[in-house]
């Protein structure tokens, strides 16, 4: 017995050793295929033994470090140039990985609810909730493969700490028609034009408000009371989408984030200004857990819809969805962020899912390449400037207000004017050069003027670049960003 004890207990150190010996080991968004972002550092993290070493080797660097008490442990490389050659990235612990097949280009973050996660088979599949715009889109589908483009598609869950997904994927068959249509219009707009790689994350979810996407350590409990009444939380609970579908993704480093979202915070809460605050709790929370300040933001200005003829819990006036343009607009006041408009991109007002997918993406493009790329390319339809009163007539001034037209030859639309009593009437509009002049034999002295101000407004103003004029009234609320000078 006493030759065979020590021999059992020698057995059960090795045991125990190697019950503690732990493989390196990588988030789901670091793998096979993957676009790392050019021009900025690059992070690279996961989890080992507690105080193992890891090296990470990339494109001629070299990136060592030792993994903390829990195992945890991250590196970054230096800024990268772009790069079409498929290359392999190693991690070496007590284990090596290869990862094989990554890029290096432009990666954007897609999020939002369900205009964000409509696919591209169903904006070419024909079917009449799709109100498809482009019957050749089918075919392309069929034919596809883009092999600079890279898409990442985040599946629904809300089992944190790690996403559910395909990983990355090459542009092409299934993997392109069960992505985000505006996501993959985007980045083919964005390949194009930069002649580089791509990848794009899609992490969406139908029917979601804005709290679930916001993590909830961003809000104290007096905001959230604020942002969220007690009356109105269930199912806007904060932070179960963020912390399944986006915190396993940070910090992996992106050029910015594209964002469609707002329609349930209509059906849910009638919000319209509330919605400005609610953006920027979310905006300012993301760009914190990425430790970019500057991180652009962009959004979609959501869909005309009837939502007045809804049978919700709560009834809706004709001018909530007005409310909510006028919020997100107003939350262009954060800086680096931007809006697309859509009030012409709607055939059916019962249709909350309009189907130029295409359009909103090569918008959302055209504002990424002209903000950040430095390619000048229109993406804002006329947006008010400011009003002036004369001669018992409103002036309304508009930037992006070269070559004022209407898009269908006929008197400009949806104009109203209101006078001190703050009763708003139909009004004449008349373009004069780079303004348009408002009129009423109504409104003998004009105070106010608002444009585009109910749920079914589809406006017939333009720019010479053939995009619609912003919705909007002058005798806006102020609001200003609690985080931003």
């Amino acid at each position: 017995m006493k030759t065979i004890r020590p021999a059992l207990a020698l057995l059960g150190l090795l045991a125990l050793s190697a019950f503690a010996r732990a493989d390196v080991s990588l988030p789901k968004i670091l793998g096979d295929g993957m676009v790392l972002q050019r021009e900025l550092s690059v992070p690279i993290w996961g989890h080992a033994g507690a105080g193992d070493a890891v090296t990470v080797r990339f494109a001629g660097q070299e990136k060592q470090t030792k993994a903390d008490a829990t195992g945890a442990w991250r590196v970054a490389l230096d800024p990268l140039k772009a790069s079409a050659e498929p290359r392999e990235l190693t991690v070496t612990g007590a284990n090596t990985i290869t990862l094989k097949n990554v890029l290096v280009g432009e990666v954007w973050f897609c999020s939002g609810q369900s205009n964000m996660e409509y696919a591209v088979s169903i904006a070419s599949s024909g079917a009449p909730a799709a109100a498809p715009t482009d019957p050749a889109l089918a075919e392309e589908i069929k034919t596809a493969h883009y092999a600079t483009i890279r898409l990442f598609r985040v599946e629904k869950q809300l089992r944190p700490p790690e996403v559910v997904s395909n990983g990355w994927q090459e542009c092409t068959g299934e993997a392109l028609g069960k992505f985000s249509a505006i996501g993959f219009f985007f980045g083919q707009d964005l390949q194009r034009a930069l002649n580089i790689p791509v990848g794009v994350i899609q992490s969406s979810w139908g029917g979601a408000r804005i709290a679930p996407w916001t993590p909830k350590e961003a809000v104290s409990a007096e905001e959230f009371a604020k942002l969220i009444p007690s009356d109105q939380r269930g199912s806007g609970s904060l932070g179960t989408y963020y912390n399944g579908m986006v915190r396993p993704l940070v910090p992996f480093a992106l050029r910015g984030v594209l964002w469609y979202q707002g329609e349930s915070q209509i059906i849910a809460y009638n919000d319209g200004l509330r919605f400005a605050d609610k953006l920027e709790t979310l905006i300012t929370a993301w760009r914190s857990a990425w430790g970019r300040p500057d991180l652009p933001f962009y959004s979609v200005q959501i869909a005309p819809f009837l939502y007045s003829s809804r049978k919700d819990a709560l009834p809706h006036a004709s001018d909530e969805l007005p409310k909510l343009w006028e919020a997100q607009a107003l939350s262009l006041a954060i800086p680096h962020t931007g809006l697309v408009a859509t009030t012409d991109l709607v055939d059916d007002l019962k249709n909350i899912h309009p189907g130029h997918k295409r359009e909103v993406g090569a918008r959302l493009a055209a504002l990424a390449l002209t903000e950040i790329y430095g390619q000048s390319q229109p993406f804002a339809g006329p947006t008010y400037s400011k009003l002036e009163v004369a001669g018992g007539k409103a002036v309304v001034h508009f930037t992006h207000a070269a070559g004022l037209a209407a898009r269908d030859g006929k008197p400009l639309s949806d104009f109203e004017v209101a006078g001190a009593d703050g009763q708003f009437v139909p009004a004449d509009a008349v373009i004069r050069n780079d303004t348009v002049e408002i009129s009423s034999p109504q409104v003998t002295a004009p105070v106010s003027v608002r444009f585009g101000w109910t749920e079914s407004a589809r406006p017939n103003l333009i720019n010479h670049d053939g995009l619609p004029a912003y919705p909007f009234r002058t005798n806006c609320p102020t609001w200003t960003p609690a985080s931003h000078p």
